[in-house]
């Protein structure tokens, strides 16, 4: 796996370093990580938004509220969860 160098402050060096010890983790996964859970909390925050805009435009909702009753009918299609 390749590498490349990234510059961070002073208490952000210490904070992964005290990480790593705590775990016992290396500071690069502890690194990779963090960017894995900040990019899904992004993308969380972003769909809740998405979501939100969604419940305020009374016509768009009713529609979503529509589509999900029309899938709930095939919850009791005969088929077995596996």
């Amino acid at each position: 796996m390749s590498s490349v160098t990234v510059r961070i402050g002073a208490p952000a060096h210490r904070t992964l370093q005290e990480l790593a010890e705590q775990t016992g983790a290396s500071m690069q996964s502890v690194l990779e990580k963090a960017i894995t859970e900040y990019q899904r909390k992004c993308f969380l925050e972003g769909l809740n938004a998405d979501f939100a805009a969604l419940r305020n435009n009374p016509k768009a909702w009713r529609e979503e509220q529509e589509e999900r009753a029309l899938w709930d009918s095939t919850l009791a299609d005969g088929l077995e969860d596996e």
